[in-house]
């Protein structure tokens, strides 16, 4: 696999001529930024050399002239020192900014297209940690890391030019320390990549838990269980400081490594450079130069221990990230349009299996759901019915078999118009951290306000709508936790409703809710239901009695079908149900 750099760059192409233009503020900022102990050199060249220095013998031949000329040029460095500061700071910064975002984007738009399955395998927690941690890890490694990498290997490259230029002899002994200072900081770069890849996976593990037991805080204090789950997040805690300090023993140990090799370099140039300059080879200013670059060059590689923590720390993340990127859709978007005018709502399943891995899940299930009818699926937990309306909305694929909306495959139809002809009202109903309002027109731009009445209206919320704090200004908080279950199901219901689908599909929308308010969403069905194509999934049959049709589902497989009254007649599984539920016995055919 390609380096996560590469990658990254692969993916970020746009943002090519921003990394060039800002590494070359870096450079330039970097060249102004040693001219200085160039310039102090010369300065000491003037007071010892006088008449016989170096800017002497270039034209400037006083040596209070030689001094002015000095100082225009050291302000002249420093403006353009600073100049380049303020412009590499504001490139790369702005840099990070717009790529984090647009990462943090890109990855989330790719994880909203992926099959269901795949957030089935996933934890929550660790995919959070890749979209919001491991983004941020790449913007702080942005801010500053690739700044200091560049102007490390800037200052290398200038310093040694001029060690050449002024002393070959002591520029080949001085310089010695730089190739292992810098393969020592390669090699231990190699080792930490294994540690961070660990720390990652080990944030990942933590987040996970922390975000499982604050959307489960109910459960865990109705079970008195504060203490068992604070030692779990404790294991996930110190598994993770475990793996951390691993990494931190490798990163610590590259700072004292690279002192011992910088000390050599200095005791190089201070002793033989001084040597030269003592036997008149090389000038005083020469010899001040050579010793204040020395420490130029060689002091800031001390900061090569951070900046390979954090450029390693920056790739795991990255690897992360575009792995999370590369992952293939299972189910493609791309299809023929649906214009909702011309869906009629029919619906075949010819010969449709199913599994979810672990054994069948529906077996070889052929059925019509006519158009404009209600359709209902009844049986016991775990029988197939929910499934149906999945692979109905496309969540899954069929393992084998084929599903048709008016005689057109469901893989031939473009995803997004799919989706939107059909009006979903599930069990446990979603509702976003926004406004009563925002939440019945949800997904949906610029609904009339008078639309969201009526929709709330017809699946009777309305009313307790309007006792709210602020009406359909309310906030529902997160997840809808400020309603009750009852409450927000008729949201739910009035969501699908301002829809105005073609095809309602309703996923045991009642089961969790009082008689009071079963009885308005029954009556907000029957309303909703006259010329759509409705699918009511249900445990309880007093949900479905009315239905056009009804099938119970067993196994996998479709075992009865026919109306209410059909079905008692038989006195088959649905009427063991009814008289389960009910306690009534089943009229004698």
């Amino acid at each position: 696999m390609a380096h996560p750099l590469t990658r990254l760059f692969a993916h970020a192409r746009k943002y090519r001529k921003d990394v060039l233009l800002a590494s070359l503020f870096s450079v330039l900022n970097k060249l102004f930024d040693v001219l200085p102990e160039v310039l102090i050199g010369v300065a000491v060249d003037v007071v010892v050399s006088r008449k016989d220095s170096f800017l002497a013998q270039r034209g400037v031949v006083e040596p209070r002239d030689q001094l002015w000329f000095l100082a225009l040029l050291t302000v002249l460095v420093w403006v353009f020192e600073s100049l380049f500061e303020y412009l590499y700071a504001l490139r790369w910064r702005n840099l990070a900014q717009d790529v984090q975002h647009d990462l943090r984007m890109d990855a989330y738009r790719h994880v909203q297209r992926l099959e269901l399955g795949w957030f089935e395998r996933r934890r929550t927690g660790n995919l959070m940690s890749v979209l919001s941690e491991d983004i941020n890890q790449l913007e702080r490694f942005l801010n500053g890391g690739a700044n200091d990498l560049i102007q490390v290997l800037t200052s290398t490259v200038l310093v040694s030019g001029v060690f050449f230029v002024l002393a070959p002899e002591v520029a080949g002994l001085a310089l010695i320390p730089v190739p292992f200072i810098i393969y020592g900081a390669f090699w231990f770069q190699r080792r930490l990549a294994a540690q961070y890849a660990g720390v990652r996976e080990a944030a990942g593990t933590l987040n996970a838990r922390l975000n499982n037991n604050l959307l489960g805080i109910a459960t865990i204090k109705a079970y008195a269980a504060e203490d068992y789950e604070a030692t779990r997040i404790e294991e996930a805690s110190v598994a993770y400081r475990t793996a951390n300090a691993a990494a931190i023993r490798w990163s610590s140990a590259i700072t004292p490594v690279i002192r011992l090799a910088i000390l050599a370099g200095f005791a190089v140039t201070l002793i033989y450079g001084g040597l030269m300059a003592l036997d008149g080879e090389i000038g005083v200013g020469s010899y001040s130069v050579l010793v204040y670059l020395t420490q130029r060059l060689l002091w800031p590689m001390t900061r090569l221990a951070d900046m390979s923590d954090l450029y390693q720390r920056a790739m795991a993340s990255v690897d992360r990230v575009m792995t999370l990127l590369e992952t293939p859709l299972g189910i493609g978007y791309r299809g023929q349009p649906l214009p909702a005018a011309g869906i009629e709502g029919s619906v075949t399943f010819q010969d449709v299996n199913f599994d979810y891995g672990d054994g069948p899940t529906l077996e070889h299930v052929s059925l019509l759901l006519p158009a404009g009818k209600t359709t209902a699926f009844v049986g016991g937990t775990g029988g197939g019915k929910s499934t149906l309306v999945k692979l109905l909305l496309r969540f899954y694929e069929p393992r084998s078999g084929q599903i048709e909306l008016d005689g057109q495959a469901l893989d031939a139809i473009d995803l997004a118009d799919l989706r939107r002809a059909m009006g979903y009202v599930a069990q446990d109903s979603f509702l976003t951290d926004a406004s009563v309002a925002e939440n019945i027109a949800y997904g949906l731009r610029d609904v009339p306000h008078e639309r969201i009445v009526q929709a709330a209206e017809a699946a009777e919320a309305h009313e307790f709508i309007q006792r709210l704090p602020q009406g359909y200004d309310t906030p529902v908080g997160e997840r809808g936790q400020r309603l009750s279950g009852g409450q927000r199901q008729r949201i739910a219901l009035a969501r699908a409703i301002v829809r105005d689908p073609r095809i309602l599909l309703l996923d045991e929308a009642t089961s969790a809710v009082d008689n009071e308010t079963e009885a308005a969403i029954q009556r907000s069905l029957k309303r909703l239901a006259v010329g759509r194509t409705s699918v009511i999934i249900a445990h309880r049959l007093s949900t479905v009695r009315h239905a056009d049709v009804i099938h119970v589902v067993s196994g996998g497989r479709i075992v009865e079908s026919g109306t209410h009254a059909e079905l008692l007649a038989r006195n088959g599984q649905y009427a063991a149900l009814f008289r389960l539920q009910t306690g009534e016995s089943v009229p004698a055919p």
